[in-house]
């Protein structure tokens, strides 16, 4: 999916324009991210996002189709808009990435309801004419590191309307509120985060048996576990926001 603060040139890879395009083998500059505060995730992914990130959920609209609202997860990265305390640097500096963001430059945007394609970030300083590892070969056929990342993309657009699923299933249950977190940083600033949903811990103990052994089945239950355990990371980007206020400039 294309980000728009992340993606800032996004363009549909094209054999003919791109053909002696090259990426330069370097180290990821992570830099282009420093101002993305959060990102949206998979469910696939909840077990390794919720060791390090708060995972909360955000309105995107409505379904065209039915006009019922929608909902995304999403991986929170900085307490403000603009801020990314997990890019120290050009350096990401949490064990884990989402896999959306790993796949960058590369991303899709959609075509119609049932194709997408895959698009590149024209703006970003890895792309070559001269040096690197070319995207198509002499052939005009994808290279290794096309197919690499169509394969990825397209396991992830699988994975989005699964977790699409998921957040459907949640809203059905009317199991999403409006969260809000307030702290105190060490030199009395205050924060407030606000304009996130979350489940609502009294609305879940209040399901149906049904409902829970439902959810239980179906492998939703353990998501709503991790998504309410990982919002004790937010006190975590507290202490990440105070450790860069008091390092040394």
């Amino acid at each position: 999916m294309i980000h728009q603060q992340l993606h800032r040139q996004p363009v549909a890879l094209d054999r003919d324009a791109h053909r002696t395009l090259k990426i330069r083998a370097q180290a990821p500059d992570w830099s282009v991210a420093a101002a993305l505060n959060g990102y949206v995730v998979h469910a696939v992914e909840f077990a390794d996002l919720s060791k390090e990130f708060p995972l909360v959920f955000i309105r995107v609209g409505h379904d065209d189709a039915s006009g019922k609202p929608l909902v995304a997860p999403l991986a929170v990265f900085g307490l403000a808009q603009g801020e990314n305390l997990f890019v120290d640097g050009s350096r990401w500096s949490a064990d884990y990435m989402p896999a959306q963001l790993r796949a960058y430059p590369f991303a899709t945007a959609r075509v119609d309801a049932r194709r997408h394609a895959i698009c590149i970030d024209r703006a970003w300083a890895g792309f070559s004419e001269s040096e690197g590892t070319p995207l198509f070969g002499d052939d005009g056929q994808p290279g290794a590191l096309v197919r690499e990342m169509r394969e990825l993309l397209d396991r992830l657009e699988g994975e989005t309307q699964r977790t699409r699923a998921f957040c459907d299933r949640l809203l059905a249950l009317d199991l999403l509120r409006d969260m809000r977190f307030d702290a105190t940083l060490p030199d009395g600033q205050k924060i407030a985060v606000d304009g996130f949903l979350a489940v609502d811990e009294k609305r879940l103990a209040e399901l149906a048996d049904a409902d829970i052994v439902a959810l239980h089945r179906d492998g939703l239950l353990a998501l709503v576990t991790l998504h309410q355990f990982s919002l004790g990371n937010l006190r975590r980007l507290v202490e990440r926001r105070r450790r860069r206020q008091q390092a040394p400039s």
